[in-house]
């Protein structure tokens, strides 16, 4: 029988640059790519992972990175944002869970779970009242995870891919 080999989560530096990028643009292409044009998705992805951008992430203060790795594979990541770094709400008791992203290949294997309890653990050492994100209101995957995790809806907000307006349902959990 094949054990699963032990996953690892490790808090990314300038270093992880180039995987971040990579993780980031096929994780987000595997979620989203059949729903979009190919011109729209390029666009995204060009603006959300190039260089310059994911290097002034890394570089504040206000935002975290951590990498599920295992062995050598990068197979998902977590990005964390608090205080003004957050992409609304700019609480400072909340902490919002920007992206938490698996590739494919490993869907089913939990390692999302073992990314959603490491961004608990940092809400918690940072003391922090609740943690928010926003989902996809068609990406049911996700919806199902976070309700499940005892996220509540409490908002919506548009998020314009291309022309294409889509509704992001926006959640939150008290800690």
């Amino acid at each position: 029988m094949n054990r699963m080999a032990s996953i690892i989560i490790n808090k990314a530096s300038l270093e992880d640059l180039e995987t971040i990028q990579n993780l980031g643009i096929q994780t987000f292409s595997e979620t989203f790519a059949e729903n979009n044009s190919e011109e729209a998705m390029k666009t995204y992805l060009e603006k959300s992972f190039n260089t310059e951008k994911i290097k002034s992430e890394l570089n504040n203060p206000d935002s975290f990175f951590f990498i599920a790795w295992e062995e050598d594979d990068a197979i998902g990541y977590l990005k964390l944002n608090s205080g003004q770094a957050q992409t609304e709400l700019q609480d400072e008791t909340s902490l919002e869970i920007e992206r938490i992203y698996v590739k494919k290949s490993h869907h089913g294997k939990k390692i999302g779970q073992l990314l959603y309890d490491k961004a608990l653990e940092i809400a918690q050492q940072h003391k922090k009242s609740y943690v928010w994100l926003g989902v996809w209101e068609e990406n049911l995957r996700a919806v199902h995870f976070y309700t499940k995790n005892g996220f509540v809806e409490f908002d919506k907000h548009i998020f314009r891919l291309g022309d294409d307006e889509q509704t992001d349902l926006m959640m939150k959990k008290m800690l």
